[in-house]
């Protein structure tokens, strides 16, 4: 089972090895999408979680338990494909080749499945054609 997260670190948890006790204690193979943690501030991380559904469960609980604030992420990137211009400035940035130029057409390709929501894209995006669902 796969399931993606927003965790909300408070100050004073920053410093938790989340990763390494997610994998020890449950089993569970974390892979960090988005990341922006730094010392005495809020941490924010999205996880996509892969294991057994009662491990995730039991980990998202135990995170719950140390005031980790704990949201399922069902986000999702929009194109307005009457804003593009197809000029390919997303797929430079884009880490798992959601967004392609189609090599014949020199149009934009976004492959959902391969999409992430890291959004690294929607600030590369010039005419502000890229967001979120959320």
């Amino acid at each position: 089972m796969k399931k993606r997260v927003t965790l909300t670190f408070p100050k004073r948890t920053v410093h938790m090895p989340l990763t390494y006790r997610l994998a020890k204690e449950f089993n569970i193979a974390a892979n960090i999408i988005r990341a922006q943690v730094a010392p005495n501030q809020v941490g924010k991380l999205v996880l996509e979680l892969l294991g057994d559904i009662d491990a995730i469960e039991a980990a998202l609980e135990w995170m719950r338990s140390q005031e980790i604030g704990v949201s399922l992420a069902s986000r999702e990137i929009v194109i307005d494909e009457d804003k593009c211009v197809d000029c390919g400035l997303c797929t430079g940035l884009c880490p798992t080749e959601a967004l392609v130029l189609d090599p014949e057409t020199f149009k934009l390709v976004f492959k959902r499945s391969r999409c992430v929501v890291c959004e690294q894209c929607i600030p590369a995006c010039p005419v502000q054609a890229i967001s979120t669902n959320f």
